[in-house]
């Protein structure tokens, strides 16, 4: 059961040399969801082996351009490559107005459903929820109105001991219920304990997306323990007054939230075409956080499963 982000882009504002502009992927279970979509999103997917088919939900931080400028590419693509099924924009107030102002001046209407769905910048709020995942949007601190996403596994039933199975000739209803954590009444009328039949669950993973931003501590109760955090570091902190000025954050305040959060492992991206090497980048933040990746373009990063502790 996948829990892996891709990074289809890194560099902030412009492309740099080997940098693309935002875009991310995050696999939960082999269902894809396309987080933010800077120009040349469509490309990196036949670079890195994405299905467009796969993707059922679009989920757009903000109405910059390096965030959102590749959609009309992607939706057109998607179209071509025969797409019936419908699809799920998440963004701030705007996007649906762009992309109908795109699909009308290019006299085209799309073969397939596209519903949009406006989201509230200025609060936490839950925005999609199914059988394995919650995806929830939360306020940042940016030029325009922003949010940040924050995606969570729910916790998967426990697993019977594969023995038990044939030793007690379980049937389907029964195995079912024992998932659910009922105990178990053998033929003889003695009870065994769940505990007694089953592992412990395993423990639900959580990555939470923190798009452009000023360092912002009242995002913090929204991101605590995350496994995986993705915070921008557009700028070294030399430069933090200009980071004020232009919405964004330094290596070391995306660091700073991290540590404050709690989280797990940090990745830092959204970096300034001023960086040629991103070594600094990545060692200013660690200053703060030491369990610190530096986000490179097409690199995956996955969070293993793991036992909850009972």
């Amino acid at each position: 059961m996948k829990f892996e982000l891709t990074i289809l882009g890194t560099s902030a504002a412009v492309p740099y040399k080997d940098r693309y502009l935002a875009g991310q992927i995050l696999n939960i279970h082999n269902e894809l969801f396309l987080i933010d979509c800077g120009e040349a999103t469509q490309f990196r997917f036949r670079d890195l082996g994405i299905r467009y088919s796969k993707i059922k939900h679009i989920f757009i931080s903000h109405l910059h351009g390096d965030h959102c400028f590749g959609i009309f590419g992607v939706l057109t693509t998607m179209a071509m490559m025969g797409r019936v099924e419908a699809l799920h924009i998440h963004a701030p107030e705007g996007m649906e107005e762009m992309i109908e102002a795109v699909f009308k001046a290019t006299y085209y209407k799309s073969p397939f459903t596209i519903h949009h769905k406006r989201l509230n910048t200025e609060g936490y709020e839950l925005i999609l929820e199914n059988e394995k995942m919650t995806v929830h949007s939360f306020q940042l601190d940016h030029r325009v109105p922003a949010c940040g996403f924050i995606f969570r596994e729910k916790t998967l039933p426990k697993n019977i001991i594969p023995e038990k199975i044939k030793e007690l000739n379980l049937s389907y209803d029964a195995i079912k219920a024992i998932k659910q954590g009922s105990d178990y009444k053998n033929t003889e009328g003695v009870v065994i304990p769940n505990a007694s039949l089953t592992k412990p669950p395993l423990s639900p993973r959580s990555f939470a997306y923190c798009s452009d931003t000023r360092y912002f501590e009242p995002i913090l109760p929204y991101i605590k323990g995350m496994d995986l955090l993705f915070h921008e570091a557009t700028f070294m902190d030399d430069m933090r007054e200009h980071a004020l000025e232009t919405g964004h954050s330094t290596a070391l305040q995306a660091g700073l939230i991290a540590e404050k959060a709690e989280a797990q492992k940090l990745i830092i991206g959204h970096f300034s075409s001023r960086y040629d090497d991103l070594s600094v980048v990545l060692a200013e933040a660690q200053r703060a956080f030491k369990n610190t990746v530096l986000a490179l373009d097409g690199f995956r990063y996955d969070v293993d499963l793991s036992r909850s502790l009972e």
